[in-house]
């Protein structure tokens, strides 16, 4: 999958499997994507659970979904870029294991899919301190997107 939005990137990721089980590669610092290490974490979301919409002013995300299932989106509202207004969802998790690489400004979220929580993780360029991140609300903000189920 290609990514929408201008710095953006979507690298899908390697696993090795077994009988024992597998392994899910997601980020070297030999990888172009990565830039420094800041901090690792690991966000739970429910299913049906929405975690949006925040950005960061420094911090690059590396982010991957080992377990469980996830929407993740993203929104441009960079006043420069030239994919200014471009959303883009991406579904990740186990059967599309990808990392998804946003750059400082951009807009993002995700929603948890299924029956069962899904972990996300990020691999940060910075480690998080309070004022480097600005949040608004899933649904009353001026970002072009429904979070509802889409059928069809």
């Amino acid at each position: 999958m290609q990514s929408l939005i201008d710095g953006v990137k979507i690298t899908p990721k390697r696993q090795i499997l077994d009988e024992r089980g597998k392994i899910m590669h997601m980020l070297k610092t030999t990888d172009p994507e990565f830039e420094v290490f800041g901090e690792i974490y690991f966000s739970c979301v429910n299913p049906g659970a929405i975690k949006a919409w925040h950005i960061h002013k420094e911090m690059t995300l590396n982010y991957a979904v080992p377990f469980g299932n996830i929407k993740f989106v993203l929104y441009d509202d960079r006043k420069d870029s030239p994919t200014k207004g471009t959303l883009q969802e991406v579904f990740l998790g186990p059967d599309n294991y990808a990392l998804v690489t946003v750059p400082p400004l951009v807009w993002n979220g995700f929603k948890g899919l299924g029956t069962m929580p899904a972990v996300v993780a990020n691999c940060a360029s910075h480690y998080h301190t309070p004022g480097e991140i600005d949040r608004c609300d899933p649904f009353d903000n001026d970002i072009p997107y429904n979070w509802d189920l889409k059928h069809g």
